[in-house]
């Protein structure tokens, strides 16, 4: 067993891994950046339009995290961890611009929740992947807002897939600024994670995961880190996106 600490601003959780046989899962989406323009800044550029930032707030005290935009109406996937529980909403997209989210429902089980922005439209979607179409040693970027800083792309590889995570809530005492104490979070497992080496921070959780063609494969949502810190160490691990939008479709379906 391994001790993880949660990726997310809001997540704070205790995650144990355990070493299944490796499996993936994914859905396929939309068209993928053109070949040819597989340059990570290009890449970057496509996707960044289709990843928000979001900060949740709750009697008790605040969480903040990422979320990649589904549709263009304002409806957004993220983790549970980040919004579950949470009295207000607030959603900021790529160009500064800011909006009230509603949250359709969450997931907690499988960590995905679904929120709705308000008063937006024409936002450009991501485009799904196939998530079981990953290979270990494939290129990988990582987007969101870690520690607050909206935008920040990380690049890295696949370095194993098929993880089983289990996070857990801990005691909110003891944990850094910023990493949402009051926010509700249960027990959440995760089968199939994707783990990578892309750098993945507190304020991640929620944000995309995305192949060199610019699609979405995973929903990073957890970090491996050691003692006291809370740093990346060079494990990360997302959800599938097949898996991610099941649990999206659902919530959406139900809403």
């Amino acid at each position: 067993m391994l001790a993880l600490g949660a990726g997310g601003v809001g997540a704070a959780g205790a995650v144990a891994l355990s070493n299944d046989a490796p499996s993936s899962t994914g859905t396929t989406g939309a068209a993928p950046v053109a070949a040819g323009k597989g340059a990570t800044a290009q890449i970057a550029a496509a996707v960044r339009p289709s990843v928000v930032s979001i900060s949740a707030r709750t009697n008790a005290g605040s969480s903040g995290g990422s979320g990649v935009v589904l549709r263009p109406d304002g409806t957004i996937i993220t983790n549970a961890h980040v919004v579950n529980g949470a009295d207000q909403v607030q959603v900021k997209f790529s160009d500064g611009k800011t909006a009230t989210a509603d949250v359709l429902g969450v997931d907690t089980a499988h960590d995905i929740a679904v929120i709705k922005a308000a008063g937006v439209s024409g936002l450009k979607a991501a485009s799904i992947g196939d998530s079981s179409a990953l290979a270990v040693g494939d290129p990988v970027l990582a987007m969101g807002s870690p520690l607050g800083l909206d935008g920040s792309v990380t690049a890295g590889i696949v370095s194993a897939l098929g993880r089983t995570l289990e996070e857990k809530a801990p005691n909110d005492q003891g944990l850094p600024p910023g990493f949402g104490q009051g926010v509700r979070q249960q027990q959440s497992t995760i089968q199939n994670a994707i783990q990578t080496d892309a750098a993945i921070n507190p304020g991640n959780s929620g944000g995309a995961l995305v192949n060199t063609s610019g699609q979405l494969v995973g929903i990073n949502t957890a970090i491996a880190t050691t003692g006291q810190g809370n740093g990346n160490i060079g494990v990360g691990f997302a959800i599938p996106i097949r898996d991610a939008m099941k649990s999206a479709n659902q919530i959406i379906a139900a809403s």
